[in-house]
């Protein structure tokens, strides 16, 4: 996935058209492992590190540790039901902003990328018993997910992730369409019922927002293996609001029952950077992404892809590492 704070936090985007989430898209805020101990042991993106040297004046396949030059595929885990970030079409092929940027990166690295469907919350586990080499899913980059911090208990359980940044996007709350009940803020959700996707920044915010609220009024929470669940919700009336990433708010709001079923309402909160996100001590592959990220802006294949799916607001001009807070 939403921000995916996982943003999509602790942990969440997850078509055909070009123009799929055109109608929202100015909207957007600009800024809403399986490698070995023989890698680079300098620290990742740090000025005057032989890591970022190198990823200077080497090219990006140069980067890529031996083992995947061997194997010649990334194995990418991802929540692939996150429309118009990763999602499967009609044919059951994966598509979306994710998938497209994926591609251009393995040309530059000369290797394949390969996605592997897998709930949100499990991915960085995934990343830490070696399944994936890399998480790509709408994934916010926060303090909390570099370092294993629980944003909610503040407690570490884990030893975090690096994360090299490709995107930027806000969090938007949605209800059926016609039917607002008056929401236009987060506070405004104090007494009513929200579906959303589990461990994502969504969820966080509903989680601190619902410790606010007075009276007695909470904010009841469902929460979802995935976004599409939490939508279905809605559009059954079991909820009076959903809450995503704003791309994939805004592209349910484009598509979902032609349109007619869903509205945004208020203004994106949160805008934040979406990272790939690689185990911790896998230097010369962060660099490698980096490096390979770069080079696509530099082209402007990164900006094709973009465009392509009506999301230019969310670009970004250099990709950094760790750059979120």
């Amino acid at each position: 996935m939403t921000a995916r704070s996982t943003r999509r936090t602790a942990a969440r985007s997850r078509i055909a058209a070009v123009g799929a989430i055109a109608v929202a898209g100015t909207m957007l805020l600009t800024a809403c492992g399986d490698q070995t101990k023989n890698n680079d042991s300098s620290g990742p993106d740090k000025a005057g590190t032989s890591a970022g040297a190198s990823a200077e004046t080497s090219s990006p396949a140069d980067l890529l540790p031996a083992k995947i030059k061997a194997k010649g595929v990334i194995k990418v885990g991802s929540d692939i039901a996150y429309p118009p970030v990763e999602f499967k079409d009609k044919s059951g092929e994966t598509v979306g902003i994710d998938p497209d940027l994926a591609d251009a990166l393995g040309k530059e690295l000369g290797v394949e990328f390969q996605f592997e469907n897998g709930t949100f919350d499990t991915l960085i586990t995934g990343l830490r018993s070696k399944r994936y080499d890399l998480a790509m899913s709408a994934m916010t980059d926060t303090k909390d997910r570099q370092e294993g911090i629980d944003p909610e208990t503040k407690k570490k359980v884990g030893e975090g992730v690096d994360f090299v940044d490709y995107f930027t996007a806000g969090v938007s709350i949605y209800t059926k369409k016609g039917d607002d009940q008056g929401i236009k803020t987060w506070a405004d959700l104090c007494g009513k019922k929200i579906a959303l996707q589990r461990n994502t920044v969504s969820h966080d915010l509903a989680k601190a927002e619902s410790k606010k609220c007075t009276g007695g009024k909470k904010i009841a929470i469902e929460a979802y293996d995935n976004d599409l669940e939490a939508q279905t919700r809605l559009r059954s009336g079991g909820a009076d609001a959903g809450s995503s990433d704003f791309p994939v708010a805004a592209y349910a709001v484009k598509t979902s029952g032609g349109g007619k079923d869903f509205q945004l309402v208020g203004e994106q909160v949160e805008a934040a950077p979406y990272g790939i996100a690689v185990a911790k001590g896998n230097d010369q592959l962060t660099q490698a992404i980096k490096a390979a990220m770069d080079a696509i802006i530099k082209s402007g294949e990164y900006d094709k892809v973009i465009a392509k799916w009506g999301v230019e607001a969310g670009a970004i001009t250099e990709a950094k590492v760790n750059g979120g807070s």
